[in-house]
This record gives structure tokens, sequence and C-alpha cells, in this order.
């Protein structure tokens, strides 16, 4: 770490419009909700009223394109639902996988329950379908009540509004995806007249020339978009629900972390361009930019808003018009289909994925992420019974008679509703009488002056505690903003420092920090802290050896302290790692600004404002 008798500096704080608001990103998400369930509403009263014929003729209005001889035409419905649809399953694929390679899913462990529970809820209510219609024609329907619609789900939650939300939805996402695979699976396998051999091959050469894309130097975005789209033509032709692109393409496309010498390659390029405007730097420097953030998140920020916005309520608008006649509701509740679909949808779904949920943490072959218990997932599970995309996709295609196709469609719309009433119910129960613990929203050990390691005025009002890792790019970086904080701040800031080593990530931060530690007991903790994070990339133990000497510790007592007396050090380090455990912490730097979870960028100015803000 920088050392602490810097200049003062004035720092000009950046206006709020600079910097990321989780509240707004929260609102966003709530508008879209809201806007989702207004297009069914519209749409249920459209298909209703005695403009009905109007709502008909225009999902029957066929879309189409002309090249030369060759011909391709879609009907409105199915241009929305196999074409535009294709971008939600894309972005839902896009999160669930940064999740899989560096968010929560990481640890298998957790990983293994949703994909378990999504497989129990593709069966349990196939097979409660099948108890109430077991032979005949309504027999064939089985597969309706399989699938969860994620649009809806996502947008149920957003609506209820539990506490704590975050770790649901992604546990809820994964289920999804496993879900929406399994039932485009069913849907090939067992509702398709017939597979196109041809077209299926072209699938898997463009799955395998997309999964070749990453090693590509350039063009690699029209790349993907080009062999996407192929691969939307060829399982369409193949006779294979198109969507399944882009679940598969998302699957493909790699995710990553920040690089440490991207970024400080970009840094360079903004510095030249500040000495020296010119195009050629500004391009370098966009580009730059761009590549040192994942093509995963860049799609998500870029693409996310025109699914939520756009593409969700149109699928809402075309899919949600079911009609509710005398007739057709009265057949409808005498019907074994459509109680055999209810009960598919809200009684199979609650019970095979809180079912096999708790069987997972029973044995011990799963576990779920602190905050998340088994009464949080019956919530999920509940509204998981929202059926809408495929489910009323697979009645079209397993129910050739009209009047049983209604009483389908009915069963599912009851079932949406009563999913959504439970799902709410047990949110708002759970909520009331057991809420959740708010995991890693506050600081979960008060600071300690004479066991932290502190800078400034123990007795500040204002504190900013950092759990980091040496050999992490951005804890380095972040060095220099705590600085500017601490110039900024002066005797009002107390500055902690805990040790939080990813190994995983990266393999020498656990024996830096016990090199910190055994610089500790010589009173150069902050100093061997500067030239571990000066020195990323040398790390081995004879390196922090020479930077002991170069900081002037007793080597021999160095020495001593880290190989003889080690529980000293080790102590410390892992005391500090647990606490990040407990509170569910999963990556560096993280800051705790007045005891409470700092969440945004770690720029000087957007520190300084959390701390006065949160005084």
């Amino acid at each position: 770490m920088t050392s602490s008798d810097a200049p003062p500096r004035v720092i000009r704080l950046l206006p709020a419009r600079f910097t990321r608001d989780p509240k707004a990103a929260k609102g966003g998400e709530n508008r879209a909700a809201v806007l989702l369930l207004l297009s069914t509403v519209v749409a249920i009263l459209w298909a209703n009223s005695p403009w009905a014929e109007s709502y008909w003729s225009l999902l029957d209005t066929h879309v189409g394109i002309t090249f030369g001889a060759h011909h391709f035409e879609l009907t409105v419905k199915h241009l929305i639902n196999d074409g535009l649809m294709t971008f939600f399953f894309f972005i839902v694929g896009l999160e669930v996988t940064r999740e899989f390679a560096i968010g929560e899913l990481t640890d298998r462990g957790r990983a293994a329950v949703p994909v378990v529970a999504a497989i129990a809820g593709l069966a349990i209510p196939a097979a409660i379908f099948l108890v109430l219609n077991p032979t005949g024609e309504n027999a064939q329907a089985w597969g309706v009540v399989i699938s969860t619609d994620t649009a809806f789900l996502v947008g149920a939650l957003a609506i209820i509004k539990p506490k704590f939300p975050a770790r649901v939805r992604i546990f809820l996402l994964t289920l999804a995806v496993v879900d929406d695979v399994g039932a485009l699976g069913v849907i090939a396998l067992f509702y398709s007249e017939s597979i196109q051999v041809l077209p299926l091959v072209i699938s898997a050469a463009l799955i395998g020339a997309m999964a070749l894309v990453r090693f590509m130097p350039v063009a690699r975005g029209p790349a993907y978009a080009i062999l996407g789209f192929a691969l939307w033509v060829a399982l369409f032709l193949a006779g294979i629900h198109p969507t399944l692109a882009g679940v598969a393409l998302a699957l493909l496309i790699p995710v990553f972390t920040p690089e440490r010498r991207q970024v400080e390659r970009t840094v360079e390029l903004i510095r030249a361009f500040r000495q020296s405007p010119n195009s050629e730097y500004a391009r370098a420097a966009t580009r730059g930019l761009r590549e040192s953030i994942s093509i995963n998140e860049r799609l998500q920020t870029d693409v996310g808003p025109y699914v939520s916005f756009v593409v969700l309520p149109l699928f809402a608008l075309v899919n949600a018009g079911v009609r509710l006649d005398a007739d057709s509701v009265q057949a409808a509740l005498r019907s074994p289909l459509t109680w055999g679909v209810v009960a598919g949808l809200v009684v199979g779904k609650f019970v095979g994925i809180t079912g096999a949920t708790w069987l997972m943490r029973r044995t011990g072959m799963g576990q779920l992420a602190p905050g998340l218990g088994l009464r949080r997932i019956a919530g999920g599970a509940a509204l998981s019974g929202i059926g809408f995309t495929i489910s009323l996709f697979i009645v079209d295609i397993a129910i050739s008679e009209p009047m049983r196709q209604d009483q389908a469609r009915i069963g599912v719309l009851i079932a949406s509703v009563l999913a959504f009433a439970l799902g709410w119910a047990v949110f708002r129960l759970t909520d009331r009488f057991n809420p959740p613990d708010p995991v890693g929203l506050k600081l979960l050990r008060p600071i300690d002056a004479d066991r932290d390691h502190i800078r400034g005025n123990p007795d500040a009002p204002l504190t900013l505690v950092e759990y980091g890792d040496y050999e992490c790019p951005f804890c380095s970086r972040a060095t220099g903003a705590i600085d500017e904080v601490r110039a900024h701040l002066g005797d009002r800031l107390v500055y902690v420092w805990r040790h939080f080593p990813l190994e995983r990530a990266h393999p020498r931060a656990f024996d830096a920090a016990r090199a910190s530690e055994a610089a500790a007991l010589q009173g150069k903790f902050f100093e061997m802290g500067r030239e571990l994070f000066a020195h990323q990339d040398d790390l081995e133990w004879s390196d922090m050896y020479r930077y002991a000497v170069a900081i002037g510790c007793d080597i021999d007592q160095f020495d001593q302290d880290v190989r003889v007396h080690s529980s000293r050090v080790l102590h410390r380090v892992q005391d500090d790692a647990q606490d990040a455990e407990l509170m569910d912490l999963n990556s560096t730097p993280t800051f705790f600004v007045n005891g409470k979870r700092h969440k945004g960028p770690w720029d000087a100015a957007s520190l300084i404002r959390a701390l006065e803000a949160g005084r």
C-alpha cells in the first residue's frame, strides 16, 4: 500500500449520474415487470373484446422476405415466439453462464441444487398430469405442464419484491435455463413430427464453429452474430425449437474477469490521448476499454434493456390472449385436461423443486448459498408453476381439437394465477414471520483497534473496511483511491485492511497474506503490503523474503515468524478469510462503508460520497 504521508489532494466528486446506481437498476427491473403485466392484461381483454377478431388476425398475419426464387415467412406469433424470444433465452443464458464461471455458482455444490431441482420440476409435473389423464388423446398433452415460463417468473419475482431477492433470482434463473433446455429437448424428441438430419448436422457444425470464435484475434462479435443467426435457421429447418440457438450461443461465449495487463494498457492509452488527443489514440483507447470487459458482460448491458422493454412485452401480448367466454370456461372447469394442467404446474412444480432441494441438502450432495433457506426456495418453486411460452406452444402441437385446446389454455391461465398467488403468500409469510438474514450486507465483526490493521484515527466517525487480496490487480489499483480518500477526509476516517485471499484465482495470495502478518509483528504491515502490491507477478517466498529486507525487517525474526511460529500469522489470515466466507463475499476488493457493504464503483469520489452520505 502507498505511504500514509502523501500530500493532501482536493477531490472533485463526480456527479451521481456517472456512478452505477443499484436502486436505478432495480427500478428498471420493476418497470419492466409492470410493462409485462400490462401487456398480459391487454392481451386477455383484447382477446375477449368486441374487437377480438383483429387480435387473432394480427397473430396469424404472415411476415416474410423474398430473395429471388426463395421465400421465407412466419406468422407474427411465431416471429415473436421463435425469433425475438431467442434473445431472451440468450440473455438468461449469458447471466447463468457468468454465475457458473465467475459468480455465485462457481461452487459446484451450490450449482448442483438448482440443476437437480429443475430435473425434478420437469418429471414430477408430468407424472401428476398422467395420473389425472392416463389414457386417450389427453395423455399426449403431458408436455404442457413441464416448463416454467422464465419471463413471467422473473417478472413475478420483481412484482412481489421479497426481501433480499438476489440469490433467489440467481437460483431460479439457473433452474429456468435447465428447465428450458429440458423442455425444448422434450419438444424435439416427442413433439417434432420429423427431424431433418442434414440441418441437424449443420447445426452441430455451427455450434463447433462458435466454440472456436473465442480464438479469433478480431471481429468476434460479428462472427458470433452471423453464426448465431445461421444456427437459428438450421435448427428451424431441422424441426427443433429455434430459441435453443440463444441458449447454445450464450453457453459458448467466454466469460472472464478484467485482466490487469489489459486494464493497465488501456490506462496508458487514455493517458496518451489526454496528452495528445487524436483519432488513433481515441480508437485504440475505445477498443481497449471494450476488450477489457468480457463480451458476456457487454452483451448483457447492451441487449438486456431491449429484451426487458420490447421483447417480453410483445411476447406477453401475443401469448396471453385466451378466450374466456362462458361456454369455454364451463367446459374447462369440468375437464380432467384442465385440472391435469393446473395440478401439474401448481402442485408438481412446487413439490418437485422443493422436494429435490430438500433431498440434496439432506444427503449432503448439494448446498444452498448463505441466506437462501428452504422456505425461500419454496416461494420460488411456487412461482415456477407459471407456464406460458412452451406450455401454450405445446398446446398447439399436442392437441388437435380446438375445444380441448381452449381447455388446456384455460388450465395454463388458472395455474399461472394460482402459482403467482401461492408464491406471493409464501414469500410474504416468510418475510413476516421468519425473515431471511441480510447476508453480507453488514460488517460481521466490528473494528477492533487491538486486532485489526488500522490507518488513521481509531475513534474516527467514518469507517472504511476493505477485504482484499495481495495478488488481486484491482486491490492494487484501489490503494491510490484509498490514499485520496484518506487525504480528503483526514482524521474523520479510519481505514482497515482485512485478508480475503482468493486462492482459486490467485494461488500466491494466501502466502502473501502470511508474509504481511509476519511483517506486522515487526510493525511493518502496510510497508510490506506496498511491496507486495508493487510486485504482484513475483510472490514466491524467495521474493517475499527480499521484500522483508527492503522494508527493514529483521530477516531472522521474519523467518521464525513465517516458519517456526507460523500459527501466529496463519490464524490472523484465516480469521479474516472466515469472516469473509460467513458474509458470503466472492470478490476483491469488497468495501464496507460505515459498517455497510458498499455497492458500486470504488474510485475515490464514489467512496467519499458513500462515506459522507452514510455518516
